[in-house]
């Protein structure tokens, strides 16, 4: 059996040791009101007052009792547990006598097995009628327990002390975490903050009131044994979550089950809940990024469209028309220079040939004369056969350099008996884009064509090697495209691309003659020049003494009258500078060539038409 380590009282089950040192030890706070006695048991201060005081004042024990009963169970029950729900304390105490006690003998007092479930602060009906009506005399139950009590030590704390402890107790008991949402255990004083673990605990509860009950009449906290008091002896189980009071364990159990899986299901519900919510915000998130994607591109690609002239905005004659009404009105064209420009434009454009107003001849001679009287520095020089310099003019300024590098090839190709077919004169850039346009329609590049949607006409849309090639293979003019697709030399220079123009130039020469002179004027065609966002001519070649190379290019961006200046014998030299580019001055990730090699044939002529649908250009290297 076990024995109590604080009064080494034996009990006859771990139930009844609990119940001892909850109502004995750790709920010591019981008080007389009649005198100073302390620190006992409900039921030997019911014995005590029984037969210490009977004598003196039964009426005023009467009234006394009552009204001290209840503060005294009410300072008592304020130990135990506190319902989540409400402040009602519901005790329940089975008391019986075994036999008929005289005042004499206290020890003599026998007391059935106690079973309290605490919720609250408010004692029974039940147990203040016990504190009217128990005599020894009453004590007549049997299957009791016998307590021996050993020492009953009177407390010595003054009553107002006792009392203002019992309050301030009280008091911290009733704020409490419990009443932040933690759950009690309905049949000791334990505090769970998760109803999992309280289930557990309760359950443990039941599983050794089941062994006590199995175990007989001897361990006293058996329902049947309590029956014979009545109502006041049935075992009452309250829910700690509600204010449900069961009749049985497996009841309050099954009841407090549910509890658990609608609080499932709602945590559950509230999750499904929230992961939906998220969803949705995230949904509509990537909604509106996804949308101002789609602006930022859109905008970008106007950008771009307006960029390369496929905006609608107007070709050729618009733009000349738009840059000569802006100079009427700021003052830099008279009203009747207007007109007369405007109606040479017309003519120009109605005859499909380019005015020359931005031509500039002989250029390809004044460089010869140059490098015969000056460049020392230089061993060798080739240059191409005479070409003449087309410059930029306001209707095409800032998109159409491939056009007027176009017609600086075309202007070559046609002092060439070889290419007597090509037209008489080089054709304005409207009727350039009409030859571009031709060409597609004859089957030369249909990815170029479908990019610009089979129309230029009217556009200021860019052109670049592949639209060379097409429109000169649509001529019957034997081409090659050439693409130098990244650096082939220290410092990311495309030192391949120079020696491939060298040999380009130097091949044909060094065939003709036995010993190379310093300066050769050769019989090809410029060589077309592109890289990204501009197109330039290569019309020679420089090596000097150490072997380096440079390349002389003729740039539509120069102006007329700047390039006029190449046939002036002083300022030659400083034009020479302009257009002499070193391997570093050319740093593009990317160049594209477009060289001449001959005439096709009508059936070569077919048979590149046919290839250019899957269009692919040589690289190197």
């Amino acid at each position: 059996m076990p024995v109590c380590d604080i009064c080494c009282e034996e009990l006859p089950s771990e139930a009844e040791m609990r119940t001892h040192l909850l109502l004995g030890h750790m709920e010591n706070v019981i008080a007389c009101p009649f005198c100073s006695l302390s620190g006992v048991s409900y039921d030997e201060l019911s014995f005590h007052i029984n037969t210490a005081h009977i004598e003196k004042d039964c009426k005023d024990m009467n009234a006394t009792v009552v009204d001290s009963g209840q503060q005294i169970s009410n300072d008592w029950i304020a130990k135990s547990q506190i319902s989540p729900r409400n402040s009602s304390v519901k005790n329940t105490y089975k008391v019986s006598q075994a036999s008929p006690l005289s005042s004499g003998n206290p020890s003599s007092f026998r007391v059935n097995g106690m079973t309290s479930l605490i919720t609250g602060t408010t004692l029974s009906q039940e147990t203040s009628t016990s504190l009217k009506s128990s005599p020894p005399a009453a004590a007549t139950a049997s299957g009791a327990i016998k307590l021996d009590r050993t020492t009953q030590t009177p407390s010595t704390i003054p009553r107002r002390e006792r009392e203002d402890g019992h309050r301030k107790s009280k008091q911290k008991r009733l704020s409490s975490p419990i009443k932040e949402g933690h759950f009690p255990c309905p049949m000791c004083n334990l505090v769970c903050n998760d109803c999992f673990i309280l289930q557990e605990h309760v359950e443990l509860h039941l599983q050794d009131q089941d062994v006590t009950e199995g175990a007989g009449p001897d361990v006293g906290t058996s329902t049947e044994a309590s029956t014979s008091n009545g109502r006041s002896g049935m075992i009452r189980y309250e829910c700690p979550m509600c204010s449900l009071s069961c009749s049985n364990s497996t009841s309050l159990q099954e009841h407090f089950e549910l509890h658990l899986e609608y609080g499932s299901a709602s945590a559950t519900g509230h999750s499904s809940g929230d992961l939906t919510l998220a969803r949705k915000l995230q949904e509509e998130e990537e909604q509106k990024w996804r949308e101002a994607e789609s602006r930022r591109e859109a905008e970008d690609f106007k950008k771009l469209q307006k960029q390369f002239g496929l905006d609608n905005s107007g070709g050729y004659r618009k733009q000349m028309e738009r840059n000569m009404e802006r100079a009427v009105s700021r003052g830099q064209m008279v009203p009747a220079e207007f007109h007369r420009k405007r109606a040479e434009m017309l003519e120009s454009l109605a005859s499909g040939v380019d005015d020359g107003r931005s031509k500039t001849s002989g250029l390809m001679e004044a460089l010869y004369r140059y490098y015969q009287r000056d460049a020392s520095d230089c061993a060798h020089v080739w240059l191409c056969a005479e070409t003449d310099h087309f410059s930029s003019s306001e209707g095409d300024k800032g998109w159409g350099c491939g056009y007027r590098n176009f017609q600086m090839l075309l202007s070559s190709l046609h002092r060439m008996e070889q290419h007597s077919l090509l037209p008489v004169s080089v054709p304005s850039i409207p009727r350039v884009q009409a030859l571009i346009e031709e060409a597609w329609a004859q089957g030369a590049d249909p990815q170029g064509a479908s990019h610009f949607k089979h129309r230029l006409q009217g556009t200021r849309a860019w052109i670049g090697a592949t639209e060379i090639y097409a429109v000169l293979t649509s001529l019957s003019v034997k081409a090659r495209i050439v693409d130098f697709h990244k650096p082939t030399g220290p410092g990311d220079i495309h030192l391949r691309m120079f020696e491939w123009v060298k040999q380009y130039f130097s091949h044909s020469a060094s065939r003709s003659a036995r010993l190379l002179p310093k300066v050769v004027q050769t019989t090809l065609p410029p060589i077309y020049l592109q890289h990204q966002g501009h197109s330039r001519s290569i019309v020679g070649v420089e090596q000097k003494v150490n072997g380096n190379l440079s390349l002389l290019l003729f740039d539509p961006a120069f102006a007329p009258g700047e390039m006029r200046r190449l046939l002036l014998q002083d300022t030659a030299a400083s034009v020479v500078r302009r257009i002499r580019k070193f391997p570093g001055g050319l740093k593009h990730r990317q160049y594209q060539v477009v060289a001449v090699e001959g005439v096709l044939t009508p059936e070569e002529k077919q048979s590149r038409i046919l290839n250019s649908r899957t269009l692919c250009a040589e690289k190197i290297p």
